[in-house]
């Protein structure tokens, strides 16, 4: 492993192990409340998970965080043009999009971080600006950005969640925003899973086939031209990723070495787990995969890590919109846990013998 920032390698070292006692009491539990032992499948498994997590057989999720990072991209092939990440930017700090909707109605709070996106945005309480350039340079004509670069986005989002941490983050979930990011994101997962380009580039904000030749090209350009250290997952981000992608990631190690469970929404934030899965493979154990993208790659990313989505609506969003609504399954899961009543409690014969 090619040397890491101290605060990278801080936060990784903090991340250890599930609570097995604290999983043992949670199953446990779940086996004497009022219902036929495991009926409500994932639901039982995710409290379990959480308390795993949390150190806590009966996990509370009160304080809900999505953040949302956003970054421009010099290798963007879309169906959109790049002037759409800042107005997206002013309209998620407005409450307007997709993500602010789902959140509102999970009671979470969104924060917005520009990583890097190719315009200024005008100062919010809700922006967190950890701009590291104005968007990346073309990955075809050489590395996306500098190594150090790399380092700065992972630390970044590191820096995000812990401060947020001071507000009271029981769960976060991660979301993206910028034009053209799908590029890099199948550049990333074709390069680390090994899967051939044209499996895992979709169609984005929905290129028509001749826009989705032209991507694929690029990928294949950018994989060519860089040649990234398969052993070293900050030069893969270096060299074909996203300041978002670094971002995220970085969300991911902090959020698990303060035994935090991450939701995971769909291709760019699974880009993101993949960096994160490579520099430290323990924090799959951390990670809940909110739901399957319509794009094509976001199988092989969940596959690769080894992760089951709870619910496919054809969703490809980003924003965070996944890992909002699965974010109200794992409340509900803890509720579960928490308030539904034991057979003893409940006065409720329990069923006899095997049958």
């Amino acid at each position: 492993m090619v040397y890491l920032m101290d605060k990278i390698k801080e936060v990784m070292e903090k991340i250890g192990a599930l609570d097995q006692e604290s999983m043992r009491l949670a199953r446990e539990r779940q086996d004497t409340l009022t219902k036929p032992q495991r009926s409500l499948g994932i639901l039982e498994d995710l409290s379990v998970k959480v308390a795993g997590i949390t150190g806590n057989f009966m996990p509370e999720v009160k304080d809900k965080v999505i953040i949302t990072m956003a970054g421009d991209h010099g290798a963007a092939v879309s169906a959109y043009p790049q002037e759409v990440t800042p107005q997206m930017v002013y309209n998620f700090l407005r409450g307007g999009a997709g993500i602010n909707v789902l959140a509102r109605h999970i009671g979470a709070r969104v924060v917005v971080v520009d990583m890097g996106v190719a315009a200024d945005i005008e100062p919010h309480q809700n922006l967190v600006v950890k701009k590291i350039a104005y968007g990346t340079a073309n990955m075809t004509g050489g590395p996306a950005m500098s190594y150090e670069d790399a380092k700065k986005s992972i630390e970044a989002g590191i820096e995000v969640l812990e401060s947020e941490i001071e507000k009271g983050v029981d769960i976060v979930g991660t979301g993206d925003m910028g034009i053209g990011n799908t590029t890099p994101s199948s550049a990333v997962v074709s390069f680390m899973t090994g899967q051939e380009v044209e499996k895992v580039t979709g169609r984005g904000t929905g290129l028509d086939d001749e826009g989705l030749e032209r991507k694929m090209g690029v990928i294949k350009r950018a994989l060519e031209v860089n040649k990234p250290n398969r052993e070293d997952a900050i030069d893969i981000l270096a060299k074909i990723g996203g300041f978002e992608i670094g971002g995220m990631a970085g969300v991911m190690l902090a959020a698990a070495s303060r035994k935090i469970p991450v939701v995971i929404d769909g291709f760019i934030s699974g880009a993101a787990a993949l960096i994160a899965y490579d520099l430290k493979p323990m924090v799959k154990d951390y990670l809940i995969a909110s739901h399957l993208s319509v794009e094509s790659g976001h199988r092989a990313i969940l596959d690769y890590i080894g992760l089951e989505p709870l619910f496919d609506l054809k969703m490809r969003l980003g924003e965070g919109t996944g890992a909002a609504i699965a974010m109200g399954i794992v409340e509900a899961s803890c509720k579960i846990l928490q308030e539904m009543a034991t057979f003893e409690e409940a006065g409720v014969a329990e069923k006899e013998g095997k049958g």
